[in-house]
């Protein structure tokens, strides 16, 4: 998954990174699996606001780790230079990397800021696979990432790769927490002014924000009067009103389900894995939630389109990926691996 060579042999200290749409994970770990320091930040959007200034927006949680972790000692870097200079490698697993183009542009952008002699860019899901994924053996698995978006990726035999585009409808993308909310806000508007079916959402979405109508909370949210980013507060109100039996809000959620176990099955297919134990591995905000509806119904589809996938949903946060990526590229020992995998736990 990861360099190999003389460049697996440079790497000592390694900034690992998991940027993903609702927050931010930096890690500084060593090449014997110790995790020197870690920052949290907010979202990376690099077509809202630019490639140079998401990278910006990088440089403050670079610092802190660095900051934190002092300089670097004979045991724990490989390299020579300054005190606080560029770290051996950055393994870079970013949301919105989702064609090679971006992938290359961040690459560039990430390489010029100087924090780090290699640079390993990926989009963030493959750090949600990697973190499911045995450390040893050839990495074979697919990921399926259901948070704000939604995105799937997957590793075959010999290096075979499964990927989606995941730039939203207009690459055929349905669901993720932000798609979710607006589903649901859609419904619960027609539903109070009369030109769709009655839900209780239309009296729990404004509810939330302690208002009483929908009209209330439209206005709100087009005025601004409630910030846009406190959408991603209405998929739990979803997933409550579907729980108690409300017909539309169980509609949205069984399509969510089938939209993760249709990606998966797709990912398996073009892989040629469906005929084999796999592991399936369940990442995101919306899967981790555990909500029992879409978790039990996302079971049951996989149960019978890929009865051999063994599906798992992670616990340990993303950047769990980033800096195993980053020992599979220093050429680390099992002790490493169970040292970093001890930090997040």
């Amino acid at each position: 998954m990861g360099l190999t060579g003389a460049a697996a042999a440079r790497i000592g200290r390694a900034l690992a990174i998991d940027a993903g749409n609702s927050k931010t994970d930096v890690a500084l770990v060593s090449s014997d699996g110790s995790v020197l320091a870690t920052a949290r930040g907010g979202d990376f959007r690099p077509p809202a606001v630019g490639t140079g200034p998401a990278v910006d927006a990088l440089a403050p949680l670079v610092a802190s780790v660095l900051a934190q972790a002092g300089p670097a000692g004979p045991t724990d870097s490989l390299a020579h230079g300054p005190a606080h200079g560029p770290v051996d490698h950055l393994a870079a697993f970013l949301a919105n990397a989702d064609l090679p183009v971006e992938e290359a542009r961040l690459t560039a952008e990430l390489t010029g800021r100087g924090w780090a002699r290699t640079v390993h860019v990926r989009n963030d899901t493959f750090a949600v696979l990697r973190a499911g994924l045995p450390d040893d053996g050839e990495p074979v698995g697919v990921a399926v990432v259901c948070g704000a978006g939604i995105n799937c990726v997957g590793l075959g035999r010999d290096g075979a790769t499964a990927r989606f585009p995941s730039l939203g409808r207009i690459s055929g993308d349905w669901g993720g927490g932000s798609h979710l909310a607006d589903e649901a806000l859609w419904y619960a508007a027609r539903a109070e002014d009369g030109r769709g079916a009655p839900t209780e959402l239309a009296r729990a979405l404004p509810a939330h924000f302690g208002l009483t109508t929908m009209q209330d909370l439209v206005e709100a949210l087009h005025l601004h009067d409630i910030p846009g980013h406190r959408r991603h507060e209405l998929p739990p109100v979803l997933f409550a009103v579907a729980a108690s039996g409300d017909r539309i809000a169980r509609a949205l959620v069984t399509r969510q389900a089938e939209e993760i176990a249709l990606l998966a099955h797709v990912a398996l297919e073009r892989l040629a894995l469906l005929d084999e134990p796999t592991p399936v591995i369940l990442g995101g905000g919306i899967l981790s939630a555990h909500h029992t509806l879409l978790h039990d119904h996302l079971t049951q589809l996989l149960a019978e389109r890929a009865p051999q996938a063994v599906p798992r949903v992670l616990t340990a946060p993303p950047v769990l990926g980033a800096a195993l990526s980053a020992l599979d590229c220093a050429g680390a020992g099992p002790g490493a691996y169970e040292r970093a995998r001890s930090a997040w736990k």
